[in-house]
């Protein structure tokens, strides 16, 4: 790259606002790809913004503010990859106030799907004009679509290995072996060259079979900062609920307490459940979520929280402690950014929920199927990572 280039670069990363500096080091002038380059990114980053796109002023009702906003969408989407944009997208909400991303229709069907625009849309979904409502569902059902790919089949294959079928099926998969009979059943079958067995047929566990049935009750905080977290909360909740090897409850809280149970049929609908925002009171859910205990030795109880109480912290204590000393293996999962890959709670309640002996830990939705698997068969959780 020769030093004319180098100095566009340089100038494309410094701003508009020292155009006149590097070009007294002789910088030759931008193509017009660049100079598109360099009006799109100065809307958000720049000191000097120019009137490119007419954005407006936060508020404001400015006629232009519509048709330009859609055209700056328009470029990055020929400028940039997919990632890039998603960052730049968060950026303008967060720096321009540009809300109106997500709450006109034509706008929003511009608009990459990414996880932190998918949370705040779900934090805006009161303020949505009637028009855009099945825009704003389609957006988020692709964001769903596109964590539910990844995370279903891990899901349901780590629950069914953790499970002890004791009937046999047809249907192969590898998780389902049942390697002690199989290899009893192929001893005759022993090879004295390879000294191993050769097994005439192998023997896999009948996924299909209502036995041990256990529950998992998910208590779920819905306050303001939980937004990606009840994301992957609300579709990990869907397809354990459409498992017939499990009951499945999941509650909602803030400093009031709702049921979702009826709507875990549907990621979306059970998304457009949680009311984001508002105080925490999560004793209050604790003590609801007692009621749906039955079988404690049986019952898998979560906690999903930043743990940040704004009611009784010390009921809240007593709570986990009863739910634990009843039989019931309780998880308190701390709330975890996708962005930022690092989990933020309240230290000291944590360390507090871990000198009781329970599993109080982050985890990446990569190892949500693992931790899954790991608890249905009572696995110590402490150093789980």
């Amino acid at each position: 790259m020769d030093v004319k280039e180098q100095l566009k670069r340089w100038r494309l990363i410094l701003g508009s606002e020292c155009e006149q500096d590097f070009a007294c080091f002789g910088m030759s002038k931008l193509s017009q790809e660049q100079i598109l380059l360099d009006n799109a990114l100065a809307q958000i980053y720049g000191l000097d913004q120019n009137d490119s796109y007419d954005f407006g002023h936060k508020g404001s009702k400015n006629a232009k503010s519509k048709p330009n906003l859609s055209k700056w969408l328009g470029d990055l989407n020929k400028l940039f990859d997919k990632d890039i944009i998603s960052i730049i997208q968060n950026d303008a909400i967060e720096k321009k106030g540009l809300k109106q991303l997500l709450l006109e229709k034509e706008l929003l069907e511009q608009v990459v799907p990414d996880l932190n625009m998918a949370s705040t849309l779900l934090m805006l979904k009161d303020q949505i004009p009637s028009k855009s409502k099945d825009a704003a569902r389609a957006f988020i059902r692709k964001i769903v679509e596109q964590i539910n790919k990844n995370m279903q089949q891990d899901i349901q294959r780590s629950v069914s290995a953790a499970l002890n079928k004791k009937q046999h099926s047809p249907i192969a998969t590898a998780s389902a072996i049942d390697f002690k009979y199989t290899i009893a059943k192929n001893l005759k079958h022993y090879n004295q060259d390879l000294q191993t067995i050769i097994p005439q047929k192998v023997y896999f566990f009948d996924r299909q079979v209502k036995v041990n049935k256990w529950h998992i009750i998910l208590d779920i905080d819905q306050s303001g900062s939980m937004g990606e977290t009840i994301i992957y909360s609300s579709i990990m909740s869907c397809i354990l609920a459409s498992m017939s090897s499990l009951k499945t409850n999941v509650v909602a809280f803030d400093t009031k307490v709702m049921d979702l149970t009826p709507l875990c049929s549907d990621p979306v609908d059970l998304l457009y459940g949680f009311q984001m925002g508002g105080g925490t009171d999560i004793a209050k859910s604790l003590a609801y979520c007692r009621q749906f205990i039955q079988t404690p030795n049986k019952t898998l109880f979560f906690l999903i929280s930043d743990l940040e109480e704004g009611g009784n912290r010390a009921a809240l204590l007593e709570h986990l402690q009863q739910i634990k000393d009843s039989g019931v293996y309780v998880i308190v999962l701390l709330a975890v950014s996708d962005l930022a890959k690092k989990p933020y709670y309240d230290q000291t309640t944590a360390k507090k929920i871990a000198a009781m002996h329970i599993p109080c830990l982050a985890c990446s939705p990569q190892k949500l199927p693992l931790l899954l698997e790991s608890a249905l068969k009572k696995h110590d959780l402490t150093q789980f990572k």
